[in-house]
């Protein structure tokens, strides 16, 4: 099994593009980040209501680090000639956390299943040609727990490796959680316990 990557290829905003029609046929292809498939299929609907009277509206998404997570459909044009296209587009720029949705116009020419899998793989690649990229690090929340009596030297540690403690709770010890960047992390691990005597103890709780 390959190592997970440190860093990755995402999109920096939302925008879209609308190539020269074919055969009377609008493509405009939206595009945007999306960490999740709720937010991925959000995207789609918002999509799908600024262009309501559009007769299709095919997306493709690909999710995680790895982009291990995808989605594609056809809604309603033939299998494979439109969601397909698309992802492989999205892959092929090699961008992850990214959504791409196809809005077609129809012109009153049918292009083909091969015609339409240029068209709308054309549209969301040229989509993607122009929008800016996001170089990603991989994040890991880590779970500290430590004693009142350590707080001055875990909050040293945070200062030193510029973290924010996030989700505070203050019981009988102080839990807090951080985002740290995956490289990081052993590192970031290690001079918590050496600067608590080992007695502050992480938890990683996503994304290693």
């Amino acid at each position: 099994m390959s190592a997970a990557p440190e860093r990755f290829t995402t999109l920096a905003a939302a925008s879209r593009y609308e190539p020269e029609k074919i055969k009377g046929s609008r493509f405009i292809a939206c595009v945007a980040p999306a960490a999740t498939s709720e937010e991925a299929s959000g995207f789609v609907e918002s999509v799908r209501a600024d262009f309501s009277d559009a007769r299709h509206v095919c997306f493709a998404w690909r999710l995680g680090a790895a982009g291990d997570v995808t989605r594609s459909n056809d809604d309603g044009e033939p299998s494979g000639s439109a969601g397909r296209p698309i992802l492989m587009q999205i892959e092929g720029h090699e961008v992850s956390n990214a959504v791409a949705a196809v809005v077609r116009y129809f012109g009153g020419v049918k292009l083909g299943v091969g015609g339409l899998m240029r068209a709308y793989g054309g549209a969301a690649g040229q989509a993607l040609d122009r929008a800016e990229l996001l170089e990603v690090e991989v994040q890991v929340r880590l779970r500290c727990v430590h004693s009142y009596g350590d707080s001055g030297a875990v909050q040293g540690v945070l200062a030193a490796w510029d973290l924010t403690a996030q989700d505070e709770e203050y019981g009988e010890a102080v839990c807090f959680s951080i985002d740290v960047g995956l490289r990081a992390v052993e590192a970031v691990e290690t001079a918590l316990r050496d600067a608590t005597a080992a007695r502050a103890t992480t938890e990683r709780l996503e994304g290693a």
